[in-house]
C-alpha cells in the first residue's frame, strides 16, 4: 500500500521555477511602457521576497527559495536588459503597430485587442504579444482592411473596425 507525501518528503522536492514566456530567438523584447513598469516592479517584489527569505532559520527550504528566486532574479535582469521600449507612433496612427488597440469584426463578433510585448501579453484581458499568428495577421493594416487569421479550426477573415493609441493608464490593474 502506496503512503502519500508527508510534509517532510515534501519539503525535500526541488522547487520548480517556472520559466518566463519565451521570446523567440531573433526576435526583440520589445515592452511598451507600462510593460516595462510591470517588469521592474516584479523586480522590486522579488527583492523584497528575497530579504525576507534571508531572514529565515537557515535549513533546506530556505536554501531552495534563495536559489529559486535568485533564478528568477536573473531572468527577468536578463528579460529588462534586453527591452526595448517601443514610443507610440507618431501621428497620424490610422496603421497597426506595436501598441495598438484594435477592434476586428470577423466570425466570433467585435473583439478588441492590444498589442504588447511577451511579458505583458494576457490573452483573458485582450492582450497579445506581438510575436503571436493573431498580431502578426493585423500589424500593417488600417481601418477597413482585412487580414486572415489562420488557426486549426481554418481561415478567419477580420476586418479592422479602429485603430487607436491611447495613453497607457498609471495603474491598470494586473
Amino acid at each position: 500500500m502506496s503512503k502519500a507525501f508527508t510534509d517532510e518528503e515534501a519539503a525535500e522536492l526541488p522547487r520548480i521555477v517556472p520559466p518566463r514566456a519565451p521570446l523567440p530567438a531573433g526576435f526583440p523584447n520589445y515592452v511598451t511602457e507600462r510593460g516595462l513598469r510591470l517588469l521592474r516592479e516584479e523586480l522590486a517584489a522579488l527583492q523584497a521576497e528575497r530579504r525576507s527569505a534571508e531572514r529565515a532559520p537557515e535549513d533546506a527550504n530556505r536554501t531552495q527559495a534563495l536559489a529559486a528566486l535568485a533564478q528568477r532574479r536573473a531572468e527577468l535582469e536578463q528579460r529588462i536588459a534586453s527591452a526595448e521600449r517601443v514610443p507610440l507612433p507618431p501621428e497620424p496612427r490610422d496603421t497597426v503597430r506595436f501598441g495598438a488597440t484594435v477592434s476586428v469584426d470577423g466570425t466570433g463578433g467585435l473583439r478588441r485587442y492590444r498589442i504588447v510585448g511577451v511579458d505583458e501579453a494576457d490573452a483573458s484581458r485582450g492582450k497579445i504579444a506581438f510575436i503571436s499568428p493573431l498580431a502578426r495577421a493585423l500589424l500593417g493594416r488600417a481601418v477597413g482592411d482585412r487580414a486572415v487569421l489562420r488557426t486549426p479550426r481554418g481561415e478567419e477573415v477580420l476586418e479592422i473596425v479602429t485603430v487607436g493609441y491611447d495613453a497607457e493608464p498609471e495603474h491598470e490593474g494586473g
